[in-house]
């Protein structure tokens, strides 16, 4: 790595800074990261820092929240990961939880017309996220067979398991069909601390361990504080392409059950959208409003930290792993595979349920469809097409 080793107070005021300032999504999260992290700080040259991002949009979780914390990891070892990690998650977590005590003392939510828009606005926004994916993950037909095939087994069978089950099927289809596919990225050949393989054993083993284990143990062991973990770390462990991507399967996730009604949900995405950092902090809002689990800021800190956890885990796991890991053949087929498999997961929960409950009347369907071309061929950031649905719902609807 580069020569520069921050401090343990300079990781965490660094991340800090960027938790307070980064607004935009992830893609947006990892050019501010480049501007601290190699223009200013030099804590990463040019090429280290492009191999940590390849290594992260690869893996499941929220790809900005796991290049803070692999810089951190790699510079100052565990300790100095998680430093960045909660310096760049913490603002936004607070903000949400904030929210989310607002929201409790609302009451009823139906009514409001904002929310309306909110609802509206989501719509726009994943369907954005489905396109864009699309084109990232799927240029290809096999590719884009294997995102309706997910999509249409998602919505026969819309049970927990499923969404495990299509994403394997998925690398099984890229391992075996799609080998060729996928563009071979130049590794590290200078600088970097030793990581031997045998250090990411243990993490992967942790990873895979508690995504199985969880759904079997909250089938025997009826404990709050179980049933959300296991929901927020699968959903963790499952989702690629950022914070756009976790809204709606946490959706399917919560409100289905009953854990919160649709309004509330809807009401802390609007919030997500407007603050700073991952999106992923809209977990520590579900937590916190949640009827299922300890409730307040124990109970957002807790869905915090389960959704993070898997993200976070496989970093460590796979580090050692990647520069081997990526020169497979096989290996980046199956990812490719699987990749695919999460794009046709999106459309799924696309159309149901954020579709389906989203789009009430026609003057819905106009407003979604002209947000979503404002958010396609427009700059304009997601949080002011939200704010300005929101305001029209309230105005219209």
């Amino acid at each position: 790595m580069s020569a520069a080793r921050p401090t343990y107070a300079e990781l965490f005021l660094a991340a800090l800074r960027l938790g307070c300032t980064s607004f935009g999504g992830p893609v947006a999260h990892l050019g501010y990261f480049h501007r601290e992290y190699v223009e200013k700080r030099r804590w990463l040259d040019e090429e280290q820092y492009a191999d940590l991002v390849a290594l992260c949009q690869f893996l499941p979780g929220p790809a900005s929240s796991q290049v803070g914390f692999g810089l951190g990891y790699l510079k100052r070892g565990l300790t100095g990961g998680l430093l960045a990690w909660l310096g760049f998650t913490g603002p936004s977590a607070i903000l949400m939880i904030g929210f989310a005590y607002g929201v409790t003392s609302l009451g009823q939510l139906g009514h409001v017309g904002w929310l309306r828009g909110l609802k509206v606005a989501a719509v726009a926004v994943v369907a954005q996220a489905v396109v864009a994916m699309w084109r990232s993950l799927c240029p290809d037909l096999r590719r884009s067979l294997v995102a309706l095939v997910t999509a249409a087994l998602l919505l026969l069978v819309p049970a927990a398991w499923s969404q495990v089950a299509v994403i394997v099927l998925g690398g099984l289809v890229g391992y075996f069909l799609l080998r060729e596919t996928g563009p071979v990225r130049r590794g590290l050949d200078s600088g970097g601390p030793a990581l031997p393989l045998s250090s990411g054993l243990p993490w992967l083993a942790v990873f895979f361990v508690l995504l199985i284990a969880l759904p079997v143990l909250t089938r025997f062991v009826h404990f709050d504080w179980l049933q959300v973990a296991d929901k927020f770390y699968r959903v963790g462990a499952l989702v690629f392409g950022g914070g756009h991507v976790v809204l709606p399967l946490l959706e399917r996730e919560v409100v289905a059950p009953g854990w919160l009604t649709h309004d509330q949900f809807l009401a802390g995405y609007g919030a997500a959208q407007a603050v700073p950092g991952p999106l992923f902090t809209f977990a520590a809002y579900l937590g916190a409003v949640m009827r299922v689990g300890p409730g307040g800021w124990l109970g957002g800190s807790w869905a915090l930290l389960c959704v993070f956890l898997p993200a976070l885990v496989i970093v460590l796991g796979a580090l050692p792993y990647w520069q081997k890991l990526r020169s497979v053949p096989g290996a980046r087929a199956a990812l490719s595979g699987a990749n695919a498999a999460v794009v046709g997961a999106l459309l799924a929960a696309l159309i149901d349920p954020v579709a389906i409950t989203g789009l009430e009347t026609g003057w819905h369907a106009a407003l979604a469809g002209g947000a979503f071309v404002v958010l396609l061929l427009t700059k304009t950031p997601a949080w002011l097409v939200v704010a300005a649905s929101a305001l029209l719902g309230q105005w219209f609807f």
